[in-house]
């Protein structure tokens, strides 16, 4: 849910934090509060962690009937894009009998053959923005010298994974055909997302390589939501209190699969971590905070990835919660965390 509704909790738990007035426990919840052990995270995360809980006791479950309101709600939290970094909006053809698709382009130069990344925007399927990453992706695209596309792909439950599917594969296929254009070396496209966007980046890998058509140098997965059998699996006391819960996960997976998640009828092709074969995929990034409710899927994706000869870096932030490092970008390990992700998409695009 990274860029969206994770920016709406963080904005109204922050707010709700500045009033409160009773005394602080020693473990820094309220005296007489209920709650998660902030003594498990970073210290540099403790406050906002409170403030996110607190939101998320005050805020309506998430619903169907709720989402118009949530969807338009995140745009409050939209960073104007830079003025240096040039970007524009297209629109481009879907696959055959899909609509047609919104697209960000970031930084192309014909006269040149660079890197790309295709971005995937977070927002647990159901809400989210591609604008919303613009300005991280300019900032990005100016560290490493390369382009960016990020992809306004359709939400759940509006459309369950059929339709996201096809339309980042088929931003995928026109970048590729593209590339002279946009100034792209087509040996050097990188898939990359946060959340449910690289829940989006990891299906959109396997989709190319399953196709064959267009040949992926990597896959940057920043906490990525892989694998719906979360919603049924016992997890320990203290991941997913933060930002992205075990109720919040249930509802995305269930608008994105149009069906019960965590079931023997869940389609594989719809579920990252249900892949059978995960042999052949491009090497992989995966960064994911310890106390992410994603935590244990990641690092088995991570492992599974390892077994087939997947080159794989895995890193587990400690004391992390989900979305830490854009809630909380100047802390110690959001900065290492961001430059870990900045390092590997670097040595990707050099090989």
């Amino acid at each position: 849910m990274v860029d969206c509704t994770r920016r709406t909790l963080v904005g109204a738990g922050l707010a709700l934090a500045a009033t409160l007035s009773v005394p602080a426990r020693a473990d820094g919840w309220p005296a007489g509060a209920d709650g998660p052990d902030l003594r498990l995270v970073d210290p540099e995360l403790r406050e906002t962690a409170r403030a996110v809980w607190t939101a998320q006791r005050a805020d309506p479950p998430m619903s169907r009937s709720a989402l118009p309101g949530q969807r338009a709600q995140v745009m409050k939290y939209l960073t104007p894009p830079l003025a240096d970094i040039p970007y524009v909006e297209r629109r481009i053809p879907g696959v055959m009998g899909q609509p047609a698709v919104t697209i960000f382009v970031i930084n192309t130069d014909p006269a040149k053959r660079r890197p790309a990344i295709l971005h995937t925007h977070g927002g647990g399927f159901v809400t989210g923005k591609a604008i919303l990453s613009v300005r991280s992706l300019q900032e990005l695209c100016r560290d490493l010298d390369c382009c960016a596309i990020t992809v306004d792909y359709r939400l759940a439950p509006d459309t369950t994974y059929a339709g996201s599917i096809e339309d980042n594969y088929a931003v995928l296929k026109w970048l590729h055909a593209n590339s002279r254009e946009l100034g792209v070396d087509r040996a050097r496209i990188a898939v990359m997302g946060e959340s449910a966007g690289g829940g989006h980046a990891a299906l959109l890998a396997q989709t190319a390589h399953i196709r064959g058509e267009v040949p992926l140098a990597f896959q940057c997965l920043t906490y990525p939501m892989v694998d719906d059998r979360t919603v049924v699996r016992s997890v320990p006391a203290q991941i997913g209190n933060f930002a992205w819960t075990r109720e919040q996960n249930r509802f995305g997976w269930t608008c994105f699969l149009g069906q019960a998640p965590g079931t023997l009828r869940v389609p594989r092709r719809a579920v990252p971590a249900r892949a059978l074969d995960l042999s052949g995929l491009p090497p992989a990034f995966i960064g994911v905070g310890a106390l992410d409710l994603f935590v244990e899927e990641d690092i088995s994706y991570a492992q599974r990835l390892l077994q087939v000869g997947v080159p794989t870096e895995l890193i587990v932030a400690p004391g992390a919660f989900h979305g830490f490092d854009v809630m909380v970008p100047k802390a110690a390990i959001s900065r290492r965390f961001a430059a870990a992700r900045v390092a590997a998409l670097r040595r990707a695009f050099d090989q």
